[in-house]
């Protein structure tokens, strides 16, 4: 699961795209212009970028420079119809990490999301195993002392960053901004019930808290130091 910022400017393109990621288990926020783009990653963290050249109030590659030039890391497919050697270097020198040209095969985009997805600042291993728990995310499907949890999308979708982020806290505030879209009406308060639903699952008697709470600070997914 990743969160994805998709700049597109054609409907029926953008719908296509979405499609495609959220068929991934991805969570994706669409903008249609360059000067919301800019304003989304002026606020927000997302794991990958999915950004169009031609937009109608100013261009990907603008947004793209900006977006660098304010020490933005987060990976960029451009998306462009110009096959021009020259375009694909401008947009390789300004900062994108891949380059798209359409109309592009479905598989094509797929693979390339998920091989820009597999570098070390976003997604590692298909599999966590900590302290019990095995989550897989091709099937989706957790595994916590041998039994099957049925866990809802967005338990799971906690479950797994703090399973990818362990011994670190994370306040309600971020956890809102990275499991929900920011275009959701969901509230800290959201995260509040979502967790307390996934810790009364995590809670075996006998079994170890895994997910505790860090008063003050937030959440944490707790794993022993080994001795």
């Amino acid at each position: 699961m990743a969160k994805v910022l998709l700049v597109e400017d054609d409907a029926d393109t953008g719908a296509t795209i979405k499609d495609l990621l959220v068929l991934d288990s991805h969570i994706v926020e669409v903008v249609d212009t360059g000067s919301e783009a800019s304003n989304r990653l002026g606020q927000y963290d997302y794991d990958l970028i999915v950004l169009d050249w031609e937009l109608p109030d100013k261009t990907g590659v603008e947004v793209l420079q900006e977006y660098r030039s304010s020490r933005g890391k987060t990976p960029v497919l451009m998306l462009t119809g110009r096959s021009d050697f020259t375009d694909k270097e401008t947009g390789l020198d300004t900062g994108a990490d891949d380059y798209l040209t359409k109309p592009f095969h479905p598989r094509e985009f797929a693979a390339r999301v998920r091989a820009l997805l597999r570098r070390p600042k976003v997604v590692e291993s298909e599999s966590l195993d900590l302290a019990g728990i095995t989550l897989d995310t091709r099937t989706r499907m957790v595994h916590f002392n041998g039994k099957v949890l049925d866990l809802r999308p967005k338990e799971y979708a906690l479950l797994e960053f703090l399973m990818r982020h362990p011994n670190e806290t994370f306040s309600p505030e971020t956890l809102l901004k990275r499991i929900w879209s920011s275009e959701s009406e969901a509230t800290e308060s959201t995260v509040y019930s979502f967790m307390s639903l996934l810790r009364k699952k995590l809670n075996e008697e006998g079994s170890p808290e895994v997910i505790k709470t860090v008063y003050g600070r937030g959440y944490r997914f707790d794993l022993p130091e080994s001795n």
